[in-house]
């Protein structure tokens, strides 16, 4: 047995004799079977007290108590400091409700259990990653997820997009970011996803393998921040990219060579549309050139006709008042055009002395450099 049972001794280590076994308070159960007095225990415990306080005596007990009560409520109210670093924001609350923000630097809340506070980084930029998690796949490379990259475009085709979502949280809406998200990396993701797919599903594959994807990521951009604004989550969605769109790995092959073969065929395009754009504006301008030398040729002839037929006029209104004198000087005339560029011997009329010497003066000014030429060439 636990306990020494000669001579009547209790659990309690009481022995024999008049004052029988004692109990956990250190007296023997009263005569009659009576419960111990709590009254007389009271006493005795304070009195025990009382001379473990310095002195000894029931006033200066009264007035360490009070001491010592001070003094807890002195560490208590010091355990209330906290310091808030450069990059966060303290969120305050006492008993379960925001009473404010804290500034970086050092401040003070009722500690607990009657306050709390929650220190929130706002300078930190996350990372959401959608379709994929970096360093998880061979070498350290990313590791495909298929069941979030892999969705269905407006034209029924499925096609595998990884994205990134680069978001922070806004400083002016830290307590709705503490006390309105629970989980706040697993809603950016689910608000990602989202509206990922509700972009993608508005559009062909097409565009959105080849010319759509800046446009795809600042839709999605507008979608999530206006969701998590209706969630009040604070949270601020700052860089969406899409790191990859392609077509399923069973099927990328086909759709990569359609791809090659659509933008030969844009290529051709852009060639023939620029070589019109060339040709076009040349023969057009070549047919103006052309337009407007026969209107010039019509012009011309026509004036040339108008003066031939005003000079006719006159010179017959001429011939009409003097015939002599008009045919005479209209044969001068005629001859000074026929004979006015060939050589010419002048012969004197009849009766007198024969050949008549003629100098070309204007023939031996163009003949000399001619010679000199000549000459210069033959050396």
């Amino acid at each position: 047995m636990p306990w020494n049972n000669q001579g009547g001794g209790g659990p309690w280590g009481g022995g024999g004799g008049g004052g029988g076994p004692k109990g956990p308070w250190g007296q023997g159960p009263q005569s009659g079977g009576q419960p111990p007095d709590l009254e007389e225990l009271i006493r005795k415990s304070q009195e025990r007290l009382k001379s473990v306080l310095p002195g000894g005596g029931g006033n200066i007990g009264a007035k360490g108590i009070a001491l010592i009560a001070i003094l807890a409520a002195i560490i208590y109210g010091l355990t209330g400091f906290y310091t808030v670093s450069q990059n966060e924001v303290g969120v305050n609350t006492v008993f379960g409700r925001h009473i404010g923000n804290a500034a970086p630097g050092l401040n003070w809340n009722p500690p607990s259990p009657f306050g709390a506070v929650y220190r929130v980084p706002v300078t930190d930029v996350r990372r959401t990653e959608v379709g994929y998690r970096s360093g998880g796949g061979p070498r350290g490379g990313n590791r495909d997820v298929l069941e979030e990259s892999l969705m269905l475009t407006g034209d029924e085709n499925i096609i595998d997009i990884d994205l990134e979502v680069q978001w922070d949280v806004n400083a002016a809406q830290v307590a709705d970011f503490v006390f309105q998200m629970q989980n706040p990396e697993g809603t950016v993701k689910s608000v990602a996803e989202s509206a990922l797919r509700e972009a993608v599903g508005r559009r062909n594959i097409q565009p959105i393998l080849t010319t759509d994807q800046s446009a795809i990521a600042a839709e999605i951009r507008t979608l999530m921040q206006k969701t998590l604004d209706d969630y009040h989550s604070g949270v601020n969605v700052r860089v969406v990219q899409l790191l990859s769109a392609l077509p399923p790995q069973q099927v990328r092959g086909a759709f990569l060579d359609v791809n090659a073969a659509q933008q030969d065929q844009s290529r051709v395009q852009n060639e023939a549309r620029t070589y019109a754009s060339q040709v076009v504006p040349e023969a057009r301008g070549r047919a103006a050139q052309t337009l407007q030398e026969a209107e010039a040729y019509r012009d011309r002839v026509v004036a040339e006709a108008n003066g031939q037929a005003s000079r006719f006029t006159q010179v017959y209104e001429q011939y009409r008042r003097a015939p002599d004198v008009t045919r005479e000087r209209m044969f001068l005339e005629t001859m000074e055009r026929v004979l006015g560029g060939t050589d010419k011997i002048i012969i004197d009329q009849p009766g007198g002395n024969g050949v008549q010497p003629f100098l070309p003066l204007d023939q031996l000014t163009t003949r000399r450099p001619q010679a000199g030429t000549t000459q210069g060439t033959t050396r």
